[in-house]
């Protein structure tokens, strides 16, 4: 039996355990609320595909914690790297990104280990990102 402390039961994905696509679009939608507000991040969306981002992030989170290969189908191989390298992702930026997750994986209320679990990789995906140390 699982409690609610516990993590996904043997055989359950990540993506499923959590509540599946609902729970991802309803992160990545809170993540991109707070990212509209900011000064610093807003330019580096864009603002003219919203939608269209909050599909893409969507679409690779869920892929990556278990669920539909549809990101890597639609759009190739993530690389991430790749990906933001048009984009001046300096260690503010880089916390500026975490803050608004951070918020967004909050209103999520997960368990204590799945928000963990979550949080861990999005903070190395974040560190990941940085490509310049200038300001």
């Amino acid at each position: 039996m699982r409690g609610a402390e516990h993590g996904a039961a043997v055989g359950e994905s990540f993506y499923t355990h959590v509540g599946g696509r609902a729970t991802f679009e309803k992160l990545v939608r809170a993540f991109y609320a707070g990212v509209r507000e900011d000064p610093k991040l807003w330019p580096m969306y864009p603002a003219s595909d919203l939608e269209g981002a909050i599909q893409r992030l969507t679409g690779f989170l869920e892929q990556y914690w278990g669920g539909p290969g549809t990101y890597s189908e639609q759009r190739g191989h993530p690389r991430l790297r790749m990906r933001h390298q048009p984009f001046r992702v300096n260690p503010e930026a880089r916390d500026r990104w975490l803050a608004h997750m951070r918020v967004a994986v909050d209103s999520l209320e997960l368990a204590p280990l799945d928000d963990a679990m979550l949080w861990d990789y999005l903070e190395r995906a974040a560190h990941a990102m940085v490509n310049t140390f200038d300001e």
